[in-house]
């Protein structure tokens, strides 16, 4: 018998964009039956890179991120692209739920049959992004969208997850992001294949762009080296170029870095396989907490780690 959740899947795959929203929804909730419905699926970068697409959007707050995503979705759609952005936004501290803003702002695009977009709680995750990202990535894929973009809460030491996910990153800085070597220090020398220092009309940028272009050429990495464009997201300048770097980098990893995409892949894989483990670790340790227990580590008569240890 078929579960509601292959069912959701199934319909959400045939184009029914209700179904796709719902089935995302399930990923979210971890349902177990929509992970047996995609690991039955056809999803087409398993077998390597090309479609669709899979762009990661990262940088600090504020940067302009989701303004960039919204001129990239412009531009797809221009060219008879399906376009789905995935906008990781941060958790309410109260009902969990993701706060929306991204959606806010890329909103014009919202009645367009080739645009899907859809706001995730990051439910503090520290990957910056959702723990759920790399299957609603799946599921994207297998409903034949043509590009994904996938936009993170922000970046850090510990938000590099986005590199995992998506097939090229682009990171995103402005002339108040700091110098290179505070941008080296959060790590993103080793994450981006792409520098967009967005907002370039502001004092400062070109000083930026130049820094980051000795950094990389101080790095000495083998590979891929991370070309830095100049852009003005609110004013659509440098966008062309920036994605023109973006579709090089995915013939670079369909060729001479296909061993570096797979390599991320895995990474994702055994990142999503540690997931659900301590998801599923969690929820049973949160069955032994019982009345008692809960007390007794409240009123301090135990510590957590005795009580982690089965000590009463």
């Amino acid at each position: 018998m078929t579960s509601r959740a292959q069912q959701r899947v199934d319909r959400a795959l045939a184009g029914d964009r209700r179904s796709l929203a719902r089935a995302i929804t399930l990923v979210e909730m971890r349902s177990p039956g929509v992970g047996t419905a995609l690991a039955t699926t056809t999803v087409r970068r398993r077998a390597g890179p090309g479609a669709p697409h899979v762009v990661g959007i990262t940088g600090p707050p504020g940067a302009g991120k989701s303004t960039l995503a919204d001129r990239i979705i412009e531009a797809a759609v221009a060219a008879q692209q399906r376009v789905a952005v995935v906008a990781v936004d941060p958790s309410s501290p109260f009902s969990g739920g993701a706060i929306l803003g991204d959606r806010v702002r890329m909103g014009r695009h919202t009645g367009n049959d080739l645009v899907f977009i859809r706001s995730l709680s990051s439910r503090g995750h520290l990957g910056g992004l959702s723990a759920a990202s790399a299957e609603v990535v799946d599921l994207l894929d297998a409903a034949g969208f043509d590009l994904v973009l996938v936009e993170t809460v922000g970046v850090g030491q510990s938000e590099l997850g986005v590199m995992e996910v998506a097939d090229t990153v682009v990171v995103v800085l402005t002339p108040e992001s700091g110098d290179a070597v505070q941008t080296m220090k959060a790590g993103l020398l080793e994450i981006a294949d792409v520098f967009a220092v967005n907002k370039a009309d502001r004092p400062g940028a070109d000083r930026l762009v130049r820094d980051l272009q000795r950094s990389i050429e101080l790095n000495q990495a083998k590979g891929w080296q991370p070309p830095v464009h100049a852009t003005s997201a609110a004013e659509g300048r440098g966008v062309d170029a920036l994605l023109d770097e973006t579709r090089k980098h995915l013939a670079w990893c369909a060729g001479e870095g296909l061993e570096t995409w797979r390599t991320r892949r895995g990474d994702a894989l055994i990142r999503l396989y540690l997931d659900l483990v301590g998801e599923a670790a969690r929820a049973e340790a949160r069955t032994t907490l019982d009345a008692g227990l809960e007390e007794a580590i409240r009123t301090h008569r135990i510590t957590p780690h005795q009580a982690a240890q089965g000590k009463r």
